[in-house]
């Protein structure tokens, strides 16, 4: 039961006052019927209720004494007068439209959240809590926390090869914010009649962020080693979003002489580079692939977030900015959701200084091994004429399916039966990728992961 009592809202039309009494019941009835006063709750005092209300206490108590005759309220000595457990109306059923029920989720892009480090996490927001200032608690700088920004500059210099200082850090709320910000800002320069391009296949939503912000997009083919730089020159693009360290979804990691190329098209042609590096803590097979900021700091836009390292619902995310961009990103910034909160900021700098995230990956990149390797068992038990790429690093893999299988066709036939992968997809009007289904395996234990694939193999009827 609540200890105190709640601030109540009740609506009285003044104009009728000898109804008083009966709007009161009524407005707490419905109340108490909709779940709004839950059982338990206490209600103030038919003394504090009339003050609120300027209303005479005798209309309180009398409603008081109304509903609880109607078995609404309960008055108890020495604790008030309490709202009574109540039968409520079933709320409508909403209908799910998803398919059968999930028994095997391999879509891509979600980490295990049920890995999140709560100790350590907790640890950090008590120290956060502990030495951040009453100013930072105030309208924040839209770049963000100093000490946020100054412990990504390192962090990102040390892991993963940056070229940058805390001046070029700004803070966002998770990648597709950062994307938003950079479009608008793109769209209000030249690359809007330019257009912006993006792997072909990408990211689903990346086509709809841009052209919300005002810029055409542009979808430049991805092959074996990673985006085609001829084909973007081609293009007439003034930027590109690309996934250098890990393609998504193809999984395949930008050649050295694709990096070079893109990198010269950069500076020949006055383009940006948008650089998301979603995933690229995680790899099993390869040594880490510096980021392309690294070489190339004033034409490559570095985004960064701890979406797939620690969880989404954090929403923390960051852009490593070329000094011509920032104040133009910064003003988009303050005119839309001026910072992000300096809490989660905060308790992410003395997470990161502190090398709770370097703990955390370390543990978390054995374990997505170990579901990345009983995948591949799996499917070569299972699947044999399935070939698998795109597994040195990621959160996913590709699956091949044989000569003649539909990937769309293979993916509506495995979630009629609640096994929920992705069919390989170009865009719109692109030609057809080699069929093939993008299979998660970050969320699922191995043995669910075996246990799935073999549903799968048999949903499938591949031999």
């Amino acid at each position: 039961m609540s200890t105190s009592s709640p601030e109540l809202f009740v609506e009285l039309d003044r104009s009728r006052p000898r109804g008083l009494r009966a709007q009161l019941e009524r407005s707490l009835r419905d109340a108490i019927r909709a779940g709004r006063l839950r059982p338990g709750v206490r209600l103030p005092s038919s003394r504090a209720l009339a003050a609120d209300l300027q209303i005479t206490r005798g209309v309180v108590v009398a409603a008081y004494d109304q509903l609880t005759a109607e078995g609404y309220l309960t008055s108890r000595q020495g604790q008030g007068t309490v709202v009574n457990a109540v039968t409520r109306p079933d709320p409508p059923r909403r209908r799910d439209p998803s398919p059968a029920t999930v028994r095997y989720d391999f879509r891509p892009g979600d980490p295990d959240v049920g890995l999140f480090p709560h100790a350590a996490w907790a640890r950090a927001t008590r120290a956060a809590l502990r030495s951040l200032s009453d100013d930072a608690l105030g309208y924040g700088d839209p770049a963000g926390l100093p000490v946020l920004r100054e412990t990504l500059a390192d962090y990102l210099r040390r892991v993963r090869g940056l070229s940058c200082a805390p001046d070029d850090v700004v803070v966002c709320n998770g990648f597709s914010h950062g994307l938003s910000l950079l479009a608008r800002v793109l769209a209000d320069r030249d690359t809007a009649e330019r257009g912006v391009a993006v792997e072909d296949p990408g990211h689903p939503s990346w086509r709809g962020q841009i052209e919300w912000a005002g810029a055409a997009c542009l979808p430049v083919e991805v092959d074996d080693e990673g985006v085609r730089v001829d084909r973007l020159a081609a293009s007439g693009a003034g930027a590109v979003l690309t996934t250098p360290a890990h393609q998504y979804p193809t999984g395949v990691v930008l050649s050295a002489d694709r990096r070079i190329a893109l990198t010269d098209w950069a500076r020949t042609s006055g383009g940006y580079i948008i650089e998301d590096d979603y995933d690229a803590e995680y790899r099993y097979d390869r040594q880490p692939v510096g980021a392309l900021q690294g070489v190339a700091p004033d034409h490559v836009i570095h985004a960064g977030s701890l979406s797939k390292s620690l969880a989404p619902g954090l929403r923390l995310g960051w852009l490593v900015v070329p000094p011509a961009l920032r104040g133009e990103l910064l003003a988009v910034r303050a005119h839309s959701d001026r910072f992000t909160t300096s809490i989660i900021q905060a308790t992410a700098a003395d997470f990161i200084r502190h090398g709770d995230l370097d703990r955390h990956l370390r543990r978390t990149r054995r374990i997505y091994r170990q579901r990345r390797d009983a995948l591949i068992e799996a499917l070569h038990r299972h699947l044999p004429a399935c070939h698998t790429t795109g597994i040195s690093a990621g959160l996913h893999a590709v699956v091949r399916l044989p000569d003649g299988a539909d990937a769309t066709r293979a993916a509506d036939t495995a979630a009629r039966h609640g096994i929920l992968v992705r069919p390989l997809r170009s865009g719109p009007g692109r030609p057809s990728q080699p069929s093939a289904l993008v299979v998660g395996y970050s969320t699922l234990t191995p043995h669910r992961i075996e246990e799935g694939i073999r549903h799968l193999a048999t949903v499938l009827e591949i031999p």
